[in-house]
């Protein structure tokens, strides 16, 4: 039987998983996964509110709490009763067409049927125009000029999947259509099922005939492997074949499958001046690189004999912390005057559970204490430069909590904020990494860091896990609004906080020095590399 997730699976973890589940039984889920799946639920709780409050009336709400026969009995009398929305919807399995779901909200159509609607934790606009919406309330597509899609394409499938469910009932909507509700949306988001049906068909035959025995399937190295129960095995055999998809994941993988390269070892000696004609994105001949490092054991490899990072005579390490997208709690900061002393750090927090206006007091004491740093340096007459590592986040919730707090005494303007991370004094270290090494093991912070010499205090330092730290640390499963098990406060995790935030600001610091000395010139170039193939 195939679910909705399974139609965006591995291929091989859905032929794992039908084949050998109880291999896996005993494995203990994913600590990111939880999380997400955790912070879904609650998510949709808070969805189902505002959208009973904007239309209290015609709901059938199947209690989740029942048995799975419960849920069908109750969704099928829902359907039969008329019911103008149903939440959390649940089908019998269709064993003929070898589907089975369950689905947050059906919206009876008006032209007969019901509307599958997902509620999901992630963004599918993004501001714009284009794409068609519909208001909590009352069912009313209409082309939005304030959103664009954000393309999405789990979502449209889920929507197909539960349509055809509803479709073996003879409820399917007639209008042909689904929705989704993302994270932060005011609006019911609509996609045109018809348009998507075609990727749907094909994806949930292949599907099925994995799940059914009728497809081979083989070990291959994707995003999703990060978090697979499988990994263990699969990664086995990958390394023990000396697979390529190893150093050229996903879609690279199939290029490099179908123009007859399997291993690393193939690829590392590939001489051809074109790639090959499928190689879908990305410079092929650093792929070739990845490879030749991947044989030589090189962590790191110089694209140039030279390596080149922006110093200055003031020097801040910036990191910030947030929770999913409630808010950012922490803005970490490791001050060095390169005068000789010791670098200071300093952290501005709330520990309020986010959102909170607390948040906008640290934010503004983060950015006064930030620009009377570089006031101070330019008074000097001294240069200045503010480090991140990735500046995506950062810029997020700068330029965000500019807006959000708008007027509070401390917080900048947007146009301040702009002005300041579109200037040469905001330095991204991932843009530096990415423009002196090619990275076979990855160019993430704790990736690359290790090879300068810097390592983490504490093992499980990482943005997953520091999520189960916050909500001990601030108790916020016990905050207005939240769901779930009370959570007592632990301090003990606002520590840890504070330590795996100072260890990211020192790491940054770490490898700009690291890259500006000599040791670095131990690392080989592309060139040593390729030489060993010529």
């Amino acid at each position: 039987m195939i679910d909705a997730a399974t139609l965006t699976r591995c291929r091989h973890r859905v032929y794992l998983d039908t084949a050998y589940r109880s291999l896996i039984a005993d494995v203990p889920e994913d600590t990111g996964v939880q999380m997400r799946r955790e912070a879904a639920a609650v998510h949709r709780l808070l969805v189902k509110d505002v959208l009973v409050a904007a239309d209290p009336e015609g709901w059938a709400v199947v209690p989740a709490d029942v048995s799975h026969a419960e849920r069908v009995w109750r969704t099928t009398r829902a359907l039969a009763d008329g019911a103008r929305y149903v939440w959390n919807a649940t089908f019998a399995d269709d064993v003929e067409a070898g589907r089975r779901g369950r689905c947050d909200l059906l919206i009876a159509d008006p032209a007969g049927g019901y509307i599958p609607v997902l509620v999901v934790n992630h963004k599918v606009t993004d501001p714009g125009s284009g794409a068609v919406t519909s208001p909590f309330g009352r069912w009313e597509p209409a082309v939005d000029v304030a959103r664009k899609v954000r393309p999405q394409l789990r979502d449209q499938l889920g929507a197909v999947h539960v349509h055809r469910l509803l479709a073996s009932l003879g409820q399917d909507g007639r209008s042909a259509v689904g929705g989704a509700i993302g994270f932060g949306g005011d609006v019911i988001l609509v996609h045109d099922l018809l348009a998507v049906g075609p990727t749907y068909d094909a994806r949930f035959a292949d599907r099925l005939a994995i799940a059914r025995g009728r497809a081979v399937t083989a070990p291959v190295k994707v995003s999703e492997c990060r978090s697979c129960p499988w990994w263990s095995e699969c990664g086995e055999t990958l390394r023990r074949t000396r697979d390529v998809s190893l150093v050229a994941a996903g879609s690279r993988a199939d290029a490099l499958y179908s123009a007859g390269i399997r291993t690393i070892d193939e690829l590392a000696a590939w001489t051809a001046d074109a790639p090959p004609e499928e190689w879908p994105h990305g410079d092929f001949a650093e792929a070739v690189v990845v490879a030749q490092a991947w044989i030589a054991q090189a962590p790191l490899v110089r694209r140039t004999e030279t390596v080149a990072v922006q110093r200055a005579d003031v020097e801040v390490d910036v990191d910030m912390e947030s929770f999913q997208e409630h808010g950012a709690y922490m803005w970490g900061t490791l001050l060095d005057r390169r005068d000789g002393s010791a670098p200071q750090y300093r952290a501005f927090t709330t520990w309020e559970p986010v959102p909170t206006m607390d948040e906008a007091r640290s934010f503004a004491e983060f950015w006064t204490w930030l620009m009377d740093t570089r006031a101070e340096a330019h008074e000097s007459g001294r240069t200045f430069a503010a480090y991140c590592y990735s500046r995506a986040a950062e810029d997020k919730w700068l330029i965000g909590s500019a807006r959000r707090f708008a007027g509070v005494d401390g917080v900048p303007t947007e146009a301040q904020v702009r002005e300041f991370i579109d200037g040469p004094e905001w330095v991204d270290m991932y843009i530096a990494v990415s423009q002196n090494f090619v990275c076979p093991d990855g160019k993430g912070l704790k990736k690359v860091a290790p090879v300068a010499g810097f390592h983490w205090r504490d093992d499980e330092a990482g943005g997953e896990a520091s999520m189960a730290w916050y909500r001990a640390a601030v108790g916020y499963d016990d905050a207005p609004g939240s769901e779930g098990a009370p959570t007592e406060t632990d301090l003990s995790q606002r520590e840890r906080l504070l330590e795996y935030n100072e260890d990211d600001v020192r790491a940054t610091h770490a490898l700009r020095v690291w890259m500006d000395g000599e040791d670095v010139l131990r690392l080989p170039t592309a060139a040593d590399l390729a030489r060993t193939y010529r």
